[in-house]
């Protein structure tokens, strides 16, 4: 490194070794909120910093400030940057970084590239690298003086990774920043403003308060949601969930497996299809392989021929992509599903395909197998999918790889999280009625309906001795 650069360098370091905010004004252009001013300050004088917010408040741009100040005034320093998913890391926070050092004044002291941001001429000491909360051994084998970590949605990454990463914070000048909508009511992160607050200096930061956020997307969230739902505590107040005891999925659960990245796995997809009954509901596609769902197919006002096609069209799709084997079609048919049903067979009987076609016409109305536990198969169906999420979250606590993945939908998650149940003068679990939600203005839950037919186990099934078209 020449002198010139050296020395502007040490001037950095010296001028803005404690005062980020100035940094961030004047060598960035940043002009940072008050509460985001609050945050810098602490970190620069402090080893642990929480950040608990609601969403749109400017926490990824106070992230990649934050890189960029410590890079630019520690000497040799190691930033690693992480969170649950790649998309919010390399698509989210790296590419904020970018954004802020293309139009700084220290642009052509550090070179960015896709995963590493390193002080020029100093590359194998001095940088910042994006490594994804997905293995403790990301989190391990730095060693520096001067260090920090930022961890974004820091609800989402596991125990065991945070724990790595405490392990690597053992020097005097190591320090944390985590920031993250507070999703869940247990690990690091919920402990970092409870029980291990005194550890930290914490920050709550709400969507109201934050003049970046949209103030139209608040409002909307609280009609939708009503303004004591889990949703919108987590997602304005930046408040952690407090989910009703009579809630069938805690938002804990549907949230986590949200923020999980689970390969579709096995030979086979199954498609659960929830056909609307009235003008203002939606017929849903759920396509499902092994413990991925993907992106959910939504429509309104369709005739069973419409939706016939676009069943058919979708598991043309699943063949070309993923070559499956079998297609299953777990249809609701009680009502004008049982014309799609009717279709479907009709269109198998007439095909010659190069994969098979299950069509398994289920009633959420009908009687549960399990009739001592369950009052009907929706019931029933239901209670499968908060299994599959109770065990994908559990795995998450302990470490281990997920299981489940749902798209981050957020009227699917609303769904899940909204619904009540009961019990009845038999001792069986009843979930609430689609006209009872209705009444407390809430959607019918159509999303949830057809991922809960996507997960249904083959004993909801009525399975056909007889080979399927196309076998």
């Amino acid at each position: 490194m020449s002198n010139k650069p050296y020395n502007v360098l040490v001037s950095l370091i010296d001028v803005y070794w404690d005062d980020p905010v100035a940094f961030a004004e004047d060598i960035l252009g940043f002009s940072p909120d008050e509460w985001q001013q609050n945050v810098l300050n602490d970190l620069a004088h402090n080893r642990f910093v929480s950040v608990r917010s609601g969403q749109g408040v400017g926490k990824t741009g106070l992230e990649a400030i934050t890189v960029i100040w410590y890079l630019c005034c520690r000497p040799n320093p190691k930033v690693i940057c992480t969170a649950p998913t790649r998309q919010q890391l390399n698509d989210v926070l790296w590419a904020e970084i970018a954004k802020w050092l293309e139009s700084s004044m220290v642009k052509n002291f550090l070179k960015w590239t896709k995963t590493k941001v390193y002080m020029i001429g100093s590359e194998e000491r001095w940088f910042a690298t994006a490594r994804t909360a997905t293995k403790p051994e990301n989190m391990q084998g730095f060693h520096e003086d001067y260090m920090l970590f930022v961890v974004d949605e820091a609800s989402g990454v596991a125990d065991n990774i945070m724990e790595a990463i405490f392990g690597t914070l053992s020097g005097e000048e190591n320090k944390l920043l985590m920031c993250g909508n507070p999703t869940r009511t247990s690990g690091f992160f919920y402990d970092s403003h409870h029980k291990d607050r005194a550890d930290y200096k914490t920050h709550k930061v709400s969507s109201w308060d934050s003049p970046r956020a949209s103030k139209e997307n608040i409002e909307r969230l609280i009609r939708k949601y009503g303004k004591d739902s889990d949703v919108v505590r987590v997602r304005v107040y930046g408040e952690f969930p407090k989910s009703e005891p009579d809630v069938f999925i805690p938002l804990e659960m549907a949230e986590m497996a949200t923020e999980n990245e689970v390969e579709p796995r096995g030979n086979t997809v199954t498609l659960g299809v929830d056909v609307a009954r009235y003008g203002d509901d939606e017929t849903v596609i759920a396509p499902r392989m092994g413990g991925k769902v993907f992106d959910l197919q939504t429509y309104n006002k369709q005739g069973t021929t419409e939706t016939t096609g676009r069943i058919i069209e979708t598991a043309r799709h699943f063949y070309s992509e993923y070559r499956v084997h079998t297609v299953r079609v777990n249809i609701d048919d009680d009502g004008v599903g049982g014309g799609v049903t009717d279709e479907l067979n009709e269109f198998i009987r007439d095909s010659i395909l190069p994969f098979a076609i299950i069509v398994n016409p289920i009633g959420n109305g009908r009687k549960a197998h399990d009739e001592e536990h369950y009052e009907n198969r929706g019931t029933e169906m239901w209670a499968a999918i908060r299994d599959n999420l109770k065990e994908n979250l559990t795995a998450f606590v302990n470490g281990e790889k997920a299981t489940v993945q749902l798209p981050a939908d957020d009227r699917l998650i609303s769904q899940l999280t909204t619904r009540k149940y009961k019990m009845t003068s038999k001792g069986r679990i009843a979930l609430e009625r689609k006209e009872e939600m209705k009444k407390r203005g809430l959607d019918s839950p159509d999303r949830a309906d057809a991922v809960s037919l996507a997960f249904a186990t083959e004993k909801e099934m009525n399975w056909s001795d007889e080979r399927p078209a196309g076998w």
